[in-house]
């Protein structure tokens, strides 16, 4: 696994979101420089270039390269993301000039051009990482950060390294999971609900009773989320958390009928992502890739390093600004996620393989806090047998401890179905639009079939350009 995960500025601490008060102010930690953290993207894209791919980065970055600077049509799907972000946006003058029209929402299918983006992604196909972390980008980058209010510096900048990983690895039934490590604690939880579900007889119960059991094992695992979880190389993380044994203890208080109390199980340790990406990737030979990439919120922090076109990041928001207390996506960390300098926020990218002796399933999604509780449902689709449109098209609810509530989607869930999860107990909370965004790749490995998905909630597409054939003589 590669963790190009973002980190705190050498300067962050652990109040600098708190007013003289001692009040969270969560603007500050969502909107402009002071928000953002120190991106690992580019160190990234080079370290696969250098250690992994065949196709140098002028090749693989040639595209992104075209799409900055000849533009792209605005979508509405652009248009409610910015409306949303439009004060964020209106502050960075920068960011305006490039993704607003006239201080306004730009019209739909007017064109976007980012010019600057494109010098500076030539910049790194050229010079790999340095082109990025050191130089004129990065000099740019730091004067303009520092002059409005951010605390980056250009060490931060140069001294920032990706970390490789080993993955989370599970078995459950004839499935061999793969999914990511911390800092996300994706893997962790897919791998404890997974454990749950099976000792409960998930696949053999009803629809209504797999919802119930769905939102119970989420619940518990969102718990676990909340308790323990932050950066590994600066807080011990209990071993136990994927065990068989965890999972058998998780369940001992799930009632079959009625729905747990998140604040009754708040015990004596206690005191929203839009703008992520994910792509899942086959190639001839069987490699395989799982991406998720995330600024965090949609347009991340609304700000734009003048000159550098870079759109800057607000994953400080993921971080526990004060043990407690919720982020933009309602959850709630302890002090293991405190801000640290140099410290990585926990994150909830879940990009995952699922493989057993027939068939390899890439997925992942954007989502925020949901996105474990979607690649879940996901799996739990390519473990019963699903194709990959079945997996991205499945209706999905979501429960993640706190609040204690349960998310419907609409369309997605019938009235009956919200009544007895009501009736149960739950608190159901109905939305009026689909989530997520999800990418599958599914491969046959006797066949050598290829398929893959894109979700329809999003804006995404898939493509097939080959088909392999898994015996060599034909």
């Amino acid at each position: 696994m590669i963790d190009s995960r973002e980190t705190a500025p050498g300067a962050a601490h652990r109040d600098m979101y708190l007013n003289d008060a001692g009040q969270v102010v969560r603007e500050w930690s969502l909107d402009g420089p002071l928000s953002a953290a120190i991106p690992g993207t580019p160190a990234a894209l080079h370290h696969l270039a250098e250690h992994y791919g065949q196709l140098p980065l002028k090749v693989t970055l040639a595209p992104a390269i075209s799409h900055a600077r000849e533009g792209f049509l605005v979508s509405p799907r652009y248009q409610r993301f910015s409306q949303f972000r439009l004060a964020a946006l209106r502050a960075s003058p920068a960011a305006a000039k490039i993704f607003l029209h006239e201080n306004e929402v730009p019209e739909l299918n007017s064109l976007i051009i980012q010019t600057d983006l494109a010098n500076t992604l030539e910049r790194i196909a050229r010079e790999g990482r340095e082109g990025f972390y050191r130089g004129p980008v990065a000099q740019m980058m730091v004067d303009a950060v520092q002059l409005d209010g951010g605390i980056w510096t250009l060490e931060d900048l140069a001294n920032y390294q990706l970390v490789e990983r080993q993955p989370i690895h599970a078995q459950i039934g004839d499935f061999t999971i793969t999914s990511a490590a911390l800092p996300s604690a994706g893997g962790i939880l897919l791998v404890s609900m997974l454990k749950q579900l099976e000792l409960l007889g998930y696949q053999h119960a009803n629809p209504q009773q797999q919802h119930h059991y769905l939102a119970e094992v989420m619940r518990r695992a969102y718990r676990d989320r909340n308790l323990y979880l932050g950066d590994a190389d600066f807080v011990g993380i209990p071993e136990h958390l994927t065990t068989q044994a965890h999972a058998q203890q998780q369940i001992t208080d799930i009632d079959h009928y009625q729905a747990s109390n998140s604040e009754q199980m708040w015990d004596a340790f206690a005191t929203k992502g839009q703008d992520t990406t994910h792509f899942s990737i086959i190639d001839a030979e069987g490699n395989r890739v799982a991406a998720t990439l995330s600024i965090n919120y949609p347009f991340g922090s609304g700000y734009v390093a003048a000159g550098t076109g870079v759109l800057l990041n607000d994953e400080m928001d993921d971080f526990s600004v004060q043990p407690g207390t919720a982020n933009a996506y309602e959850l709630v960390s302890e002090s293991a996620n405190a801000i640290e300098p140099h410290k990585r926020p926990l994150s909830s990218m879940t990009p995952t393989f699922i493989e057993n002796d027939s068939r390899v399933a890439i997925l992942g999604t954007p989502g925020g806090s949901r996105i474990i509780s979607m690649v879940l449902q996901g799996a739990l689709a390519f473990m019963e047998g699903d194709n990959a449109q079945g997996m991205v098209s499945r209706s999905r609810l979501h429960h993640q401890f706190l609040p204690d509530r349960i998310q419907l989607e609409s369309p997605g869930f019938s009235t009956s179905a919200a009544a007895d999860l009501r009736q149960r107990g739950h608190t159901v909370h109905v939305l009026n639009r689909q989530f997520g965004n999800m990418q599958v790749v599914v491969r046959d490995k006797r066949s050598g079939l290829t398929e893959a998905a894109s979700d329809p909630r999003g804006e995404g597409s898939s493509a097939v350009l080959f088909q392999t054939v898994a015996d060599a003589d034909q």
